[in-house]
Parts: structure tokens; sequence; C-alpha cells
């Protein structure tokens, strides 16, 4: 079997949509296919959460009518079957009744799990029904049936496959289904998301549970690039990656996959593979356990980054005052990207600034606390990078642009800098020539 994933762009308008067909009908392989929201959609709900946060009933309204109307329009060209279209214009009407009805009621983050998920609901609904009326038979499965993952950052993937075997044996005369991405259940069996782009990991976590032979990412890019093509160009796709490198260019901001989708699949040694809606022939991203090869390999660049300096005196020779400062950030759960140490001061990065003040107030308990915002983390990735002939070139950077921190040798696979916010850009350009074009003319 294999888990096909579609994101928000590929299933977003009536063309993409027959262009997921016409991928999903290339081969008879049993698949369970992943579906994000439209495109726009899940902002749209949004909107729609801040109005029932608000009480603003008019505003309400408005929103869900034009929620209603968008997906309408796409039955209305998308079925042709009038009898079809109509049933599933009834079908759509009676969700966003329902949807009518918890936006009455008093905003809570139960709410606001049930209504951010609607958009992945509305759209396997509609393409489902498309899928039948067009002649290729599926089964639409609802995912708060089985996506039990008790917690986000560690699912239980055995309790996640249970269930959908269960789900899966009642319908064994399809090879083809149709679920949603994003959400989930927590331990408690509320209703909750894999937060906003988690439909990448819901594909992989069903990937791991069903032992699936691969999983592929459908977006509207060809693979996962060696820099970001939004704002360098002569960027090109990278055929192979290995799980570590994906997951460090994820995490540092690589916008094409989720940070957290390879975690399910490494250990069962599935693939995942990166691939174009709009050119399903190119070649696209393969991200495995294989090294096919070592050294440089992709810059990503990650934004919302606030550094920290903590600097004291009191540092010096004092056994245990890292641990103190450690256990600040634990206390108020939130994550440090970048460290580097000195004698007398410690600087690190974080990119949660909502228990900020806190943290602040209980470290200048004991020490001088300088903020700085607007910051981004550039990380060059690939394995054993820091053994690369070429690496040395990145520090050239130091020659024109003001580095903020250097984390080098914490990772072999790892090298990142912090730069301003404001020479992000700048500095992806330079080390895109420096690292990887002058590369290539040596080679030719």
């Amino acid at each position: 079997m294999k888990i096909l994933k579609f994101g928000g762009t590929s299933v977003g308008s009536v063309e993409n949509l027959n262009r997921v067909k016409a991928i999903l009908t290339a081969d008879q392989e049993e698949k369970i296919v992943v579906c994000s929201a439209m495109s726009g959609v899940t902002d749209q709900l949004v909107r729609l959460l801040e109005n029932i946060r608000f009480g603003d009933t008019d505003a309400i309204t408005r929103n869900l009518h034009r929620l209603e109307n968008k997906h309408a329009d796409v039955i209305d060209v998308l079925i042709e079957d009038l009898e079809v279209r109509n049933k599933l214009k009834d079908g759509l009407s009676i969700m966003i009744t329902e949807m009518f009805e918890i936006s009455s009621q008093q905003y809570s983050e139960e709410i606001n799990s049930k209504i951010i998920t609607y958009g992945e609901t509305l759209l396997t609904y509609i393409f489902s029904g498309f899928l039948s009326a067009t002649g290729v038979h599926n089964v639409l499965l609802d995912a708060k049936e089985f996506m039990y993952v008790d917690s986000i950052e560690n699912p239980n993937i055995e309790k996640v496959g249970k269930k959908i075997n269960k789900v899966l044996d009642k319908n064994i005369e399809s090879s083809l289904y149709i679920t949603q991405g994003f959400v989930c259940k927590n331990k408690e069996g509320q209703i909750t998301t894999l937060k906003r782009g988690g439909s990448d990991y819901t594909a992989t976590i069903i990937g791991a549970a069903l032992h699936a032979s691969e999983v592929q990412i459908w977006t509207d890019i060809d693979g996962l690039h060696n820099n970001d093509p939004r704002y360098v160009e002569q960027t090109y796709p990278i055929s192979h990656l290995t799980y570590n490198e994906a997951a460090e260019l994820a995490y540092f901001g690589a916008k094409i996959l989720h940070p957290q989708t390879v975690s399910p699949v490494v250990d069962k040694d599935i693939p995942v593979l990166l691939k174009n809606t709009f050119d399903p022939e190119a070649q696209g991203t393969v991200i495995s356990n294989r090294i096919h090869k070592k050294g440089l390999k992709a810059i990503s660049a990650k934004d919302g980054i606030t550094a920290i300096k903590i600097k004291s005196n009191r540092m010096l020779m004092a056994h245990g005052y890292l641990r103190r400062i450690f256990e600040v950030f634990d206390n108020f759960q939130t994550s440090i990207d970048m460290i580097t140490t000195s004698e007398i001061a410690i600087s690190l990065t974080i990119d949660d600034t909502s228990n900020l003040d806190h943290i602040v107030r209980e470290l200048e308990g004991y020490a001088e606390i300088t903020i700085e915002q607007d910051h981004s983390i550039i990380c060059i990735v690939g394995e054993s990078v820091i053994n690369d002939r070429n690496s040395y070139k990145l520090f050239e950077i130091l020659n024109y642009i003001p580095v903020r921190m250097v984390s080098y040798g914490g990772s072999n696979n790892n090298i990142s800098i912090l730069v301003d916010t404001k020479d992000k850009i700048p500095t992806l350009r330079f080390l895109n020539e420096k690292l990887f074009q002058t590369q290539e003319e040596a080679v030719v």
C-alpha cells in the first residue's frame, strides 16, 4: 500500500482536482489519499474563529455563506450529473449547518479544533464524490475514527494502526481510500490538530501504522531544492536526502515539508517521496536511510527567531549554572534552537516567545539579559557537512553580513548561523553562489 498526500494548492481548483485524479488512476495499487483543505480555506476558517471569539454573529453568517458558495461553485463545475451535483450540495449544506451550530457556542480550544478541521472534511467529501461520479470507486474515511495520536510529539503509531485496520477491514472491497490530513484526537479522545501544515505528518503516521511501501507528498514544486527558490535564482531539486538531512531542513524552514514529517517512518525505513502535482514525471526528492552522497546538500532559513544573551560574572567557574539556565526554559516549555557559551555569557535562540516575559523575569534574578528579535537562522545541511572541503567558504559571509551567532560542530550534518532577518535574503544568495554555483563551475 502507498500513502499519497496532496496539499492545498494541489486540490485548490477544479483543474487541479482533475490532475490529482489522473495521478491516482495511473496505476491500480492500493492507496490511501490524505488531502489538505483547498488553498485559502484554512485562512477563511481562522477568520471565522475570530468572529466566534468576539461573538460577531453577522460576520459568522457572512463567512459561512462564503465558505458554502466557494465549495458549491467547485461542485457545479466538477460534477456534470445534475442528480449527483444536487446530492453533494445537500451534504455540503448539512456540514455548513453543523458549523453554524458549533459557531453559536462559546469559543474554546475544542471549538477551535472542530471548526479549523472542516476545511479538510469539506474537500475530501467533494473529491470522493467527484471520483465516484466519474467511475473511480473509492471509500471516504473519517480520520477522526482512527487518528488517535495521543501526543503530537510522540504519536501512538500502534494505536493508530489498530484503529485504521479495523476501519479498512470494513471496506475491503476498495483499493482507494480518501481521508483528511491535519485532524487527530488526543489521549482524552478530543478532536485536535497536528498544527498548521500537519497533513504531511498525517501521511507518515498512517504510513508507519500500516507499514506502507512508501509515502508520497505531492505539492506544487518538483522536490526539495538546494535553496529557497522564492528568493534565490538557479536552485535545483535534490534527488536524494537522508531522513536526518530532511528533518534538519524542515525544522530550519524548508516550507515543502512539515518539520515532524519523517519521524514516524525512520525506524520502519519507509521512503518519503516529494513529488510535483503539476509535473508528475519529474524525479522529485526521495528521502530514506540511504546515503547517496556526503557533503553539502542544501540551505534553509527559519524566521521569527529571538536571540537571548545571558551575562553574569557569577558564571565564572560556577558549577550548575548552565543547569539553572536550562531549567528556566524547561519550566516554560520553550525549546532552544542554537546556543553558544563563553566564560561569563550564554547566547541562545528561541522561536516561541509566548513565555518570553516570564523567562526574562526569572533569568534577571541572577544575570543581565539582552533580547534581540527579528532574526533568522540560516542552516547549511548535508551528511558529514563539517568534513566537506568547501564548507569553509560559508565563513566568507563574515566579510559582508553581521553574523550574530555560529553553531558549528554540534552536529556533523548541520552548520547554522544567525543573522538579522533583513539580511536573510542576501545571505541565502551569497551562500548559494559560494557553496553551490562555484562547485558547479569547478566541475565544468
